[in-house]
C-alpha cells in the first residue's frame, strides 16, 4: 500500500488524464472531429442529454450532424469538481457554449447556453474514459447574431472546422 503522498500523486494524474478527455470531447465537437469525439467514451457508456439518451455511437452521430449545420461553435469548460475513487471518478463540469445557427427564416442567430455535465469516468486497461454523462442546462438564450467585428476586420483569422483549422496543421505551426 502506497503512502498518502503516492495516493495524492495518483489522484492528480487521474484528474489530469480526465481533464484530457474533457478537452478532447469539446474539441471533437467544435472541430467536427467525429473520431476524436467518439474516442472519449467507453463502448458501454450511457449518455443522457434529455433530447438524446443512448450510447456513444448514436450520440456522436447525432451531435456531429446537429453541429455541422451551424456556422460555428465554441464550447468552454469552466470549473471542474472531479472526485477520484480508485478506478472510478465522478465529475461536475461547468460549461458555456456558443452556437451560430440559422433561425426558421434563415437569419443568423447566436444561441448561447450554460450548464453542467455530471459524469462518471472509469479507468480500464490503464486509461480513463466516460462511463456515463448527463448534460444539465442551467440557462440559455438566443439573440440576433452580432458579429460585426468580422465585417470591420475581414483579415481576422477565423476558426474553421476539421483539418482546415490552423490548430490541426502542426507542420505549418513548426515553421511559423
Amino acid at each position: 500500500m502506497g503512502t498518502r503522498r503516492d495516493q495524492q500523486i495518483d489522484e492528480l494524474i487521474a484528474i489530469m488524464e480526465i481533464d484530457k478527455i474533457l478537452n478532447d470531447y469539446m474539441r471533437g465537437q467544435d472541430r467536427l472531429d467525429a473520431k476524436l469525439h467518439r474516442s472519449v467514451f467507453w463502448d458501454d457508456c450511457r449518455l443522457d442529454y434529455g433530447f438524446y439518451q443512448g450510447g456513444p455511437d448514436g450520440f456522436v452521430e447525432y451531435a456531429q450532424n446537429a453541429l455541422s449545420s451551424h456556422t460555428s461553435n465554441h464550447h468552454m469548460i469552466g470549473q471542474k469538481d472531479i472526485r477520484v475513487e480508485g478506478d472510478v471518478a465522478f465529475g461536475e463540469i461547468y460549461y458555456q457554449a456558443w452556437h451560430c445557427i440559422a433561425d426558421e427564416d434563415g437569419n443568423k442567430v447566436d444561441f448561447v447556453c450554460g450548464g453542467r455535465y455530471v459524469d462518471r469516468y472509469e479507468k480500464r486497461f490503464g486509461m480513463w474514459k466516460f462511463a456515463h454523462r448527463t448534460e444539465i442546462f442551467d440557462w440559455a438564450r438566443t439573440d440576433p447574431a452580432s458579429d460585426l467585428y468580422f465585417e470591420r476586420q475581414p483579415s481576422a483569422i477565423r476558426g474553421k472546422r476539421g483539418k482546415d483549422d490552423i490548430s490541426s496543421d502542426r507542420e505549418a505551426l513548426r515553421t511559423r
